[in-house]
């Protein structure tokens, strides 16, 4: 009898741990799932303007109080979407990582709303060697001749002038890689414009040199500069103090009293024997020798 007891007690207690272990698990992962959320994440790298398909995307659970700002909950939803920017694997899909639905590959689905996609040519200097990449920004420097009008002259003085602020580079060459930090010497360069912006831009690069500036990607300050100038590029160098020799200037003649007409005119003598006849203007004499 205390053997069949004990033999109970002890079915008991086994049952109650299995049931206690059930209880404890289902209340875990209740509360894991109120916790956590669904989330699409990238399995494999993808790059800028490729398009999803269901075999990059992976839905994983994500606790719910570090989901990401616009993070995708529906595989579905991401079908045929195209990404405005690399995305790395295992990082989560957002809204703001992929170009507007319906868009269709390429480049053009990467220029924001609003702005232009533009091309300049460029060289290792003006590329700044090669370390304008995509997703870097660029302030763009033209140089130039200014036209200084004054006493009805014109002079032209080179000048050369931040034109363009703050501006992203798209691709380079026929590449978007944004990820790639090698510096990579190319041709040509896409810019991410304003129409205003555009405009700029063509008309600096028909009356000057264009020159690409790298600035910090997290720099939005504005330079604020009034562009320099040989004047003020040659500021401080001492100026020749050597004497300057200076040219009288030519000293005009004392006018001449116009004389009087009787004082201008010569006496006529008109000799007559020993007798001389004297004329004086309008006096009249005559003298016997």
């Amino acid at each position: 009898m205390r053997n069949t007891r004990a033999l109970v007690m002890i079915g008991v207690a086994l049952f109650l741990a299995l049931a206690a272990v059930v209880v404890a698990a289902q209340w875990i992962a209740g509360q894991s799932a109120s916790n956590s959320n669904r989330v699409a994440v990238a399995m494999l790298d993808i790059s800028m303007g490729a398009r999803l398909t269901p075999e990059l995307v992976h839905m994983v659970d994500w606790p719910a109080s570090s989901v990401p700002p616009g993070a995708m909950t529906d595989a579905k939803s991401l079908e045929g979407r195209i990404t405005r920017s690399n995305i790395q694997r295992g990082e989560p899909i957002t809204e703001g990582k992929l170009a507007p639905a319906g868009t269709a590959g390429g480049l053009s689905s990467v220029v924001a709303e609003g702005k232009r996609a533009m091309t300049v040519r460029v060289n290792d200097v003006v590329g700044v060697a090669g370390f304008a990449l995509p997703g870097n920004y660029v302030d763009i420097l033209v140089n130039t001749s200014s036209d200084n009008r004054g006493d009805n002259l014109t002079r032209e003085q080179a000048i050369s002038k931040i034109v363009l602020e703050r501006i992203l580079v798209l691709a380079i060459a026929q590449e978007s890689n944004r990820d790639d930090t090698k510096p990579k010497v190319v041709n040509a360069v896409t810019l991410e414009l304003t129409p205003e912006q555009v405009e700029k831009l063509d008309l600096a690069r028909s009356v000057g040199t264009l020159s690409l500036v790298l600035r910090n990607q997290i720099d939005p300050n504005s330079a604020n500069t009034g562009g320099a100038t040989k004047s003020s590029l040659l500021e401080g160098v001492p100026v020749s103090t050597a004497p300057v020799r200076e040219v009288p200037a030519p000293v005009a003649p004392p006018p001449v009293a116009a004389a009087p007409a009787a004082a201008r005119a010569l006496p006529k003598v008109q000799r007559d024997g020993d007798k001389v006849e004297v004329i004086k203007g309008l006096e009249r004499s005559s003298q016997q020798f």
